[in-house]
């Protein structure tokens, strides 16, 4: 039994650890609901909210327009990387 369970335990941890190294960065659009330059965030109309990197200057931004971030969970924050704008 001890056997058969190692390498079935080895290929199982093999696997799980090459899922979270895809995870990765995600993209998501939508359009901006409110702008919080004070927290330094962004909530589009689905209701979910992205930290912005300082890098990103929300003064480009307004409410109502439709764009695309790149971002990352990290814990129970939103982490955005990128923030543009979508034409259409």
């Amino acid at each position: 039994m001890r056997s058969i369970l190692l390498p079935v335990v080895t290929v199982l941890a093999l696997g799980s650890a090459s899922l979270a190294m895809a995870a990765g960065a995600t993209t998501t659009d939508g359009t901006i609901k409110t702008i919080d330059k004070k927290a330094h965030s962004v909530t589009l109309s689905d209701g979910s909210t992205y930290m912005m990197p300082k890098t990103v200057k929300l003064k480009e931004f307004k409410v109502g327009e439709k764009v695309a971030v790149t971002w990352e969970q990290k814990g129970k924050v939103n982490e955005a990387t990128a923030l543009v704008a979508v034409k259409g």
